[in-house]
């Protein structure tokens, strides 16, 4: 009985975080996080430029450690591309660090230990305690120009990159 009420809650918290999810065309919301480098991190960092920000639910799973990998093998056709890859989790500072560098990311992530960035982009679950595998691709406009939410951990750059590469083109003048 514990458990279907369990589920039941869950349940009923994803319905109620889907009622208010971002969608393409949005603003992108304002965040500040502490990131693996040791600096505050915001949004308006990367105005003018594509961000890449991507949510995952922990540290040093299977999938979130696929995931990180396949961003790392593909940062330097992304970054070719444009854009800025950023992870973030619910994971405390220190854990962050420690999956980045155990991993080798070339990218920073965002300790998001209170889950407020995760709150702000609608992708925090059970209370807070972990994020939805969803990712953000933002303009240099600062809205939301693609969320992903059908992630293939092990090729996710592959994603990434396609998408990135499509809305690209969408938004580039028209020669005449």
């Amino acid at each position: 009985m514990k458990l279907f009420a369990l589920v039941m809650l869950v349940t009923a918290m994803s319905m109620t975080l889907s009622a208010h999810a971002l969608q393409a065309g949005d603003a992108a919301p304002d965040f500040k996080a502490m990131s693996t480098a040791g600096a505050e991190v915001s949004l308006a960092d990367f105005k003018g430029s594509w961000l890449v920000l991507y949510f995952y639910p922990k540290s040093f799973t299977p999938g979130c450690t696929a995931q990180g990998c396949s961003l790392r093998d593909g940062f330097t056709p992304i970054k070719e591309a444009g854009a800025t890859i950023l992870g973030a989790s619910v994971d405390k500072l220190e854990t962050q660090q420690k999956f980045k560098a155990e991993h080798r990311l070339p990218f920073e992530l965002l300790a998001d230990a209170d889950a407020v960035v995760a709150k702000a982009y609608g992708v925090s679950t059970l209370m807070g305690k972990m994020a939805r595998r969803v990712t953000f691709i933002i303009s240099p406009e600062g809205r939301i120009a693609r969320v992903m939410e059908d992630i293939k951990t092990g090729s996710h750059d592959q994603q990434v990159l396609s998408a990135l590469k499509e809305l690209q083109a969408a938004a580039a003048p028209a020669t005449p």
